[in-house]
C-alpha cells in the first residue's frame, strides 16, 4: 500500500483537506515517514567542539544547515547516551531548532516563552543569552510545567522562571518583554512522523479550536511585547487557518509587521488564499516547511516586529 493509500485509508478526512495544499506522492511519503533523530549541543553546560568531539568517537554526525548546535545523529536510544543523561545533548527535532535562531535574544534580555514545555527551545534560547537576563517560561498545565522544570535544571539554565498560567495573562504586561516566542499549541500535523494517534486522532474541529486559541494568544504576545522589538510565532503544523490565518488576523488587528527570514532551509510557498480567503502579501515573508522539504517535522515561522511607538 502506497503511503497517499495508507493515509487515505487512515482518516479520510485528513486526506481531502491536506491534499488540497500538496498532492505529491513524496508529500505523501514524508509525512509518515519515521523521524531522523537530531540533537541539539548545551553549550551552556561544555563547549560545542570537546562535545561534538566526543559524540564522534561513536556516533554519525550530520549538522543541520540551519543551527550551528544542531547535528542529525544515528542512534536508536538517545536515552541509553550518557551525555544525554548529563544534559550536554538534547534531543530536538530540528526544524524546532528554527524559532530560537529567528529570535535571536541576547544576554541580559527580558523574554517570554509563552507555550514553553517541554523546554527544547526554552533552552536552546537560555543558551545564545549565555544564562543572563531573564526568561519566563510559561505553560498552563502543572504537569507539563513540571517536565519543563525538570528539562531546564538539567540543561543547568539558570536565568529562567517557570509561570503556569494561560498564556493569554501576560497581555496585561504592556510593551514589557524585549522578545516573545509564540511556539503555540496546534493539531500538531507535523508530528505525526513521531505519534502515529496525530493522524488517527486528527478532526477539522480540533484544528477551529487550536485556531482560535492562538489568534488569542497572538494578540497577547505582541501586547506584552516592546515597541522595537521581535515575537516569533511557530506551529508544527501545515493548516493554512493555524498559521497564515493567525498571522493575517494579528496584521490586520494591529500595527504588527513581518521581517524577512534568511536561514539555509528549504521551504513550501506560504498559503495566501484558502477556502475563500486571501491572506496578506507579507505572508510571503515567513517560512513555511512542509516534511519534505528537509525530512524534518512540519513547521510553520513568523518573525514580527512591533514598530518603534507601536502600541
Amino acid at each position: 500500500m502506497s503511503a497517499r493509500d495508507r493515509v487515505r485509508e487512515t482518516n479520510p478526512a485528513f486526506y481531502e483537506r491536506y491534499s488540497m495544499l500538496e498532492d505529491t506522492d513524496e508529500f505523501w511519503e514524508f509525512i509518515i515517514r519515521p523521524l531522523r533523530q537530531s540533537i541539539r549541543v548545551n553549550t551552556l553546560k561544555a563547549p560545542l567542539d570537546v562535545v561534538v568531539e566526543r559524540l564522534k568517537e561513536e556516533f554519525e554526525l550530520e549538522p543541520v544547515p540551519w543551527v550551528r548546535e544542531g547535528f542529525f545523529i544515528n542512534v536508536d536510544n538517545l536515552a541509553k547516551v550518557p551525555e544525554h543523561s548529563l544534559g550536554l545533548i538534547f534531543g530536538q527535532e530540528a526544524s524546532s531548532m528554527i524559532p530560537p535562531v529567528v529570535l535571536d535574544p541576547k544576554p541580559g534580555e527580558l523574554v517570554l516563552d509563552m507555550a514553553a514545555a517541554p523546554g527544547s527551545k526554552t533552552g536552546q534560547m537560555a543558551q545564545y543569552m549565555k544564562n543572563e537576563g531573564c526568561i519566563i517560561a510559561n505553560d498552563p498545565k502543572i504537569s507539563r510545567a513540571n517536565v519543563l522544570i525538570a528539562n531546564l535544571n538539567r540543561m543547568g539554565v539558570l536565568n529562567t522562571r517557570v509561570s503556569v498560567k494561560d498564556g493569554v495573562y501576560f497581555a496585561r504586561f504592556e510593551n514589557r518583554f524585549d522578545r516573545v516566542l509564540l511556539d503555540a499549541p496546534c493539531s500538531s500535523v507535523g508530528m505525526i512522523r513521531k505519534k502515529w494517534r496525530f493522524l488517527t486522532e486528527w478532526r477539522m474541529k480540533e484544528v477551529v479550536r487550536y485556531m482560535n486559541i492562538q489568534k488569542r494568544l497572538i494578540i497577547a504576545a505582541y501586547r506584552a511585547l516592546k515597541p522595537g522589538g521581535t515575537l516569533v510565532y511557530s506551529t508544527c503544523t501545515i493548516d493554512p487557518i493555524e498559521n497564515e490565518e493567525v498571522v493575517d488576523y494579528l496584521l490586520r488587528k494591529t500595527d504588527a509587521r513581518l521581517e524577512p527570514i534568511d536561514l539555509p532551509v528549504k521551504t513550501s510557498e506560504p498559503v495566501l488564499e484558502w477556502e475563500g480567503r486571501t491572506y496578506s502579501e507579507e505572508l510571503r515573508k515567513a517560512l513555511r516547511i512542509h516534511p519534505n522539504d528537509n525530512d524534518t517535522e512540519a513547521f510553520f515561522i513568523a518573525k514580527v516586529v512591533k514598530p518603534e511607538g507601536g502600541a
